[in-house]
């Protein structure tokens, strides 16, 4: 086996896991009951990664206390809001968890503090070590007692008490890490007390220190209790986070001092250490989108590794198996953590192990259906997988009768079609204008930091080939084809085209034929269109040495159509200036001959050097088809940007629908 060194067992404490896999904590918005239990979704959320072959489950983040912070219910599981219901429905999800020979840890969390999400806060103001600014609001945050402390402290003992009942093999603290209330008790920056939770590293570290020792008062010494975090804080101010490769000063913990945290937090009895690094005021550390790169925590958990001598595990992003393997193989760590991939794909590790690579499903790091959704909307999905949390009321059925089903359209959502026809045992066949599937994915995955847009794109030209669909490229689909196939279904999924701007010269490009090499936009760049296909684009083109200048029409960058979560919105708009990129907002093009760009501003007119204008002003849906089958086919669907101009998200969801219904 190519990646034998992932599949050894481990231990932690006295817990063996059968393979070097974690799945990463990610918050159970939608997961969990109103008496502070596991629902159904959360149970079969777990159960199915468990199946998948994960060897270790640690469960997004669970409440101990409802009552110093307030969380309104059913927000997130409680092990002591309710202990009957919360082990009883436990119970049930560790003992299926259990059939698979996996292992499962519940995070339990202290509270968030000054990172409270405003959605979630309750009626009370929020809490923090000292009076602070609220991470998100204009507040400042009301300081715990110590008898607050001391009654946090006594749930964490009762709950993981509970846990230990309902069959949890060991608990991980939530944490000092990220920032939130422990971490900030951790921090100087965030900590201003006087008594003795403030002041000495020790004192400042004393919360996560009686934290342990009450659970393994209650719980035994034998039972595992792990520790996320984060050596480093990447915070340059209140709510200024730093970017790669930025020069600042450290607000937050620096690694020496974490270093010496990470000692210090493994002599008070913690079994092992979950390593990231960031915080809230830097959260695209700590939920890093797709501008960070692979594996980014790994310096930093080599470092811890060096100084501990139990476990460490490594998360942020992680995907890649032969990385993978090599930070087992090189000591940079015992354990490799999974969270957005196995909401893509909770097969991964069988798929790995069984040696289909190519079949396991990528996650783009977009974040529009995991932290992008628990956000806006408290529930936590995924992108590319419209089962993902929904496993059971989305399992697939057999088709009750076996349908031909034409498809029009080899983007994203042409390909889910056909991909769940297949599975429920239609006949897709698929049509292709162009001479590869994957529509708006090929030229949105040629920048290298979108690089799972392309690996996804190559994923659905295997899984299609796998389930047996008819596929036709290079092939236009009309009123004609649909004649000659004589479908039982149609599915529209012809997708959109990029709109274009009436800006006199010879040198205007779409942003679509600049990023395929067809068209060259020289060394000066004038990019219209500040939304996120602009800006990426904009971020592209600097990043290869051209000098760009981003014109917007609205009085800000990414106002419309901008990623779901802030911490890809927030970074992308922070790599902008730092990169090197002009912007020019409330602002429009008015001509470009090939050398100089006329650009109307607030200020006036300005001229620019500029080779070429690009334009990244939208798309405009594809309508004429459907509307041309509308009346002669009694079963036609239109999907993905065909019938609304949306992201990859949509398109995937839209696509498993309908298709899941025919």
């Amino acid at each position: 086996m190519k990646y034998q060194n992932l599949f050894t067992p481990v231990a932690i404490g006295n817990c063996v896991i059968k393979n070097r896999f974690a799945m990463a904590p990610m918050g159970p918005l939608g997961l969990g009951d109103a008496e502070g239990g596991f629902n159904q979704r959360g149970i079969d959320y777990y159960t199915e990664r468990a199946k998948g072959g994960t060897g270790l489950i640690i469960t997004g983040v669970t409440f101990v206390d409802n009552e110093v912070e307030e969380h309104g219910m059913p927000n997130c599981p409680c092990s002591t809001y309710n202990p009957v219901q919360f082990v009883r429905t436990s119970r049930e999800m560790t003992e299926r968890i259990h059939a698979y020979g996996a292992k499962i840890f519940l995070q339990m969390s202290g509270g968030f503090g000054r990172v409270t999400i405003p959605t979630n806060l309750g009626e009370y103001p929020p809490v923090a070590p000292s009076p602070i600014p609220h991470r998100w609001l204009d507040k400042i945050c009301r300081e715990l007692t110590k008898e607050e402390i001391h009654t946090i402290v006594k749930k964490f003992g009762e709950g993981a008490f509970n846990a230990k009942r309902a069959g949890f093999d060991g608990v991980q603290i939530h944490a000092v890490h990220e920032g939130y209330l422990i971490d900030q008790f951790a921090i100087s920056f965030f900590n201003h007390r006087t008594d003795e939770y403030g002041g000495s590293l020790e004192n400042r570290l004393r919360f996560a220190r009686e934290i342990v020792e009450e659970i393994k008062a209650r719980c035994g010494k034998d039972f595992p209790v792990t520790l996320r975090f984060s050596p480093k804080s990447f915070i340059k101010d209140w709510r200024v986070g730093a970017l790669p490769g930025e020069v600042f000063e450290e607000k937050g913990r620096d690694v020496p001092e974490g270093l010496e945290a990470a000692k210090l937090l493994v002599s008070y009895g913690y079994d092992a250490l979950d390593v990231d690094v960031g915080s809230y005021d830097a959260w695209w550390w700590s939920h890093p989108p797709m501008y960070q790169e692979k594996g980014l925590y790994r310096p930093y958990a080599k470092m811890v590794k060096e100084v501990v001598d139990v476990p460490v595990i490594c998360a942020g992003r992680m995907d890649n198996p032969d990385m993978a393997s090599q930070a087992i193989a090189d000591g940079t760590c015992d354990m490799i953590s999974l969270g957005r991939p196995l909401l893509a794909d909770a097969d991964y590790v069988n798929k790995l192990r069984s040696g289909n690579v190519a079949r396991i499903r990528p996650c783009l790091s977009c974040q529009e259906g995991c932290m992008g959704r628990i956000q806006e909307y408290s529930a936590l999905n995924c992108a590319v997988n419209p089962a993902a949390c929904r496993e059971r009321a989305a399992a697939l059925t057999p088709a009750l009768k076996k349908k031909k089903v034409l498809i029009i359209g080899g983007g994203p959502a042409g390909c889910e079609a056909a991909r769940v026809l297949a599975l429920r045992g239609h006949e897709p066949v698929l049509y292709e204008a162009k001479d590869r599937l994957g529509g708006n994915l090929i030229p949105g995955g040629q920048p290298d930091f979108k690089e799972d847009d392309l690996a996804l794109a190559a994923w659905y030209e295997t899984e299609l080939k796998a389930v047996g669909v008819t596929v036709h490229l290079n092939a236009k689909a009309g009123e004609e084809t649909v004649k000659k196939e004589n479908p039982d279904t149609v599915i529209v999924a012809v997708g959109s085209e990029p709109k274009m701007l009436s800006i006199p010269g010879d040198t205007v490009y779409a942003a679509e034929e600049v990023l395929l090499g067809q068209k060259d936009p020289g060394q000066n760049v004038i990019m219209v269109g500040g939304g996120l296909v602009g800006c990426e684009t904009a971020l592209w083109l600097a990043k290869a040495g051209k000098k760009v200048t981003l014109v917007e029409l609205a009085d800000k960058i990414l106002g419309v159509n901008g990623p779901l979560c802030h911490a890809n919105s927030e970074m992308l708009e922070a790599l902008i200036p730092f990169n090197g990129i002009d912007v020019l907002t409330s602002s429009t093009v008015v001509s470009c001959d090939g050398k100089t760009a006329k650009i109307k501003t607030p200020d006036g007119e300005k001229e620019i050097p500029a080779d070429s204008v690009v334009l990244a002003v939208g798309y405009r849906s594809r309508k004429e088809l459907y509307e041309k089958l509308f009346d002669s086919v009694e079963e036609l669907y239109q999907i993905g940007d065909g019938k609304n101009v949306s992201n990859i998200m949509y398109a995937i969801w839209d696509a498993y629908e309908v298709a899941s219904h025919i």
